[in-house]
């Protein structure tokens, strides 16, 4: 068992004597991906490896006049930042709640992913412009210079990309940083088949066209890790829950009557929280029941804070949410 960011790890119960029972589930289990002890050295790494690559490749776009080598320092730069803010949220999601923040501030991660999706579209605009731009105006190209220096930064982004893989499964923020990665790759890679080409060839079109097909392969990639960070920041339901799965779990329980009000939402990257009404009848069940109900979904759904209410089904009780009138 990993234990909670916050060094809490336990379940409480309390019983308000109307039929309310209100659990809260703290911690985690296999399903909880806290933080990893290597991963703030992991981003160091790729920061300083990065960093080197943007002045090499800017130095000698310059010198080789190649808008794919530029484009590619440029883009590298705007990774370093990525990293930066995705290696802030990791940090920021390991401080302790506070009475203000009582979740903590995992969910930076969820708007790191986000920022980090808008700087590789901004940053695939702004090489879409200087390969339009060098289209219109050609120039020569020192495809030697090209291939050695893209060679080089595909080496870099790719063990770096290697560094970020194994959690960018679980973690979109991770995974933001591995996207980055990989997409730095890909263009390095190209600009070194354009290298070679322009050498072999002395077309210097091939070098802002490459650039071009890069883009639209990074766009690509890119928009589904906006749409994810965008739908967590929306407090939607994460992609790797299954909502009818819990609520038939919760329904085929003894003693449910009737299950409502479920809600679930991305506490940050990697935990995801929810609160549901259990319709018991037959009266409350006892805190051993709902210390296991709590139990299980944290270890087999991934509800790392989950919040039951049972109620007697005296009452007709409705989610304010659903109640609201349409167009408000």
């Amino acid at each position: 068992m990993t234990t909670h960011p916050h060094g809490h790890d336990h379940d409480h119960e309390h019983d308000h004597g109307h039929g309310h029972s209100h659990d809260h589930g703290h911690g985690g289990h296999h399903h909880h991906q806290a933080p990893r002890a290597g991963q703030g050295r992991t981003f160091a790494l790729a920061v300083g490896l990065n960093l080197v690559i943007v002045a090499v490749q800017a130095v000698y776009g310059f010198l080789a006049h190649s808008t794919a080598l530029l484009a590619d320092a440029g883009h590298n730069l705007s990774d370093v930042l990525g990293l930066l803010l995705a290696w802030g949220a990791v940090w920021l999601g390991t401080r302790q709640p506070s009475s203000r923040y009582t979740f903590g501030l995992g969910s930076s991660s969820i708007l790191a992913s986000l920022a980090n999706a808008a700087l590789l579209l901004f940053a695939c605009g702004a090489i879409v412009l200087e390969a339009i731009q060098r289209l219109l105006n050609p120039a020569p190209v020192a495809g030697f210079d090209v291939f050695v220096v893209a060679t080089l930064g595909l080496v870099v982004n790719g063990f770096s990309a290697w560094l970020f893989m194994r959690g960018s499964k679980e973690d979109l923020n991770v995974r933001g940083a591995f996207l980055h990665m990989a997409a730095d790759a890909a263009i390095s890679a190209a600009v070194a088949v354009s290298g070679l080409a322009i050498l072999y060839t002395g077309w210097s079109w091939i070098d802002p066209v490459m650039s071009l097909i890069v883009v639209s392969v990074i766009v690509y990639g890119t928009w589904g890790l906006g749409r994810d960070a965008m739908r967590l920041a929306m407090a939607a339901v994460p992609s790797t829950v299954d909502m009818p799965r819990i609520e038939r779990y919760l329904s085929d329980l003894p003693g449910v009557d009737d299950v409502h009000d479920l809600h679930v939402w991305a506490l940050s990257t990697t935990e995801n929280a929810m609160t549901v009404h259990l319709v018991m009848r037959q009266g409350h069940p006892g805190d051993t029941f709902v210390d296991g109900v709590v139990k299980t979904l944290r270890d087999d759904y991934a509800m790392h804070h989950a919040t039951l209410q049972v109620e007697l089904g005296t009452t007709e009780h409705r989610c304010a949410l659903h109640a609201r009138p349409h167009g408000r």
